[in-house]
């Protein structure tokens, strides 16, 4: 089974289509901004759950932040996830610069 995933930015998200079916089979939800991508809500429709659509979604999102020298952001319990069982994928993620505590 083919997962294409596509970069919608008007609609900012991207789009899990599943074996060339115009239906799209899952979304990732994010903001941009020019040095930082948050990932805020991942759904992949039930008929299509663990058959790999959520992890194509976070793979070709993270390919495209990593080509764009964007940090990441993973406030979507899935991409936090997919991230942390994926070290690979770990440099990528957001770090405060502020020195500020309380």
């Amino acid at each position: 089974m083919a997962v294409e995933v596509d970069n919608v930015p008007e609609a900012k998200r991207y789009e899990a289509r599943v074996g060339g079916e115009s239906r799209v089979a899952g979304v990732a939800e994010y903001i941009r901004t020019p040095e930082l991508v948050a990932f805020v809500h991942t759904e992949v429709e039930p008929e299509y759950e663990g058959r790999g659509v959520g992890s194509a979604l976070a793979r070709t999102a993270l390919d495209e932040a990593r080509s764009a020298n964007l940090r990441v952001l993973a406030t979507c319990p899935f991409f936090a996830g997919w991230i942390a069982r994926h070290p690979d994928y770990q440099d990528l993620l957001y770090q405060s610069r502020s020195r500020v505590s309380d």
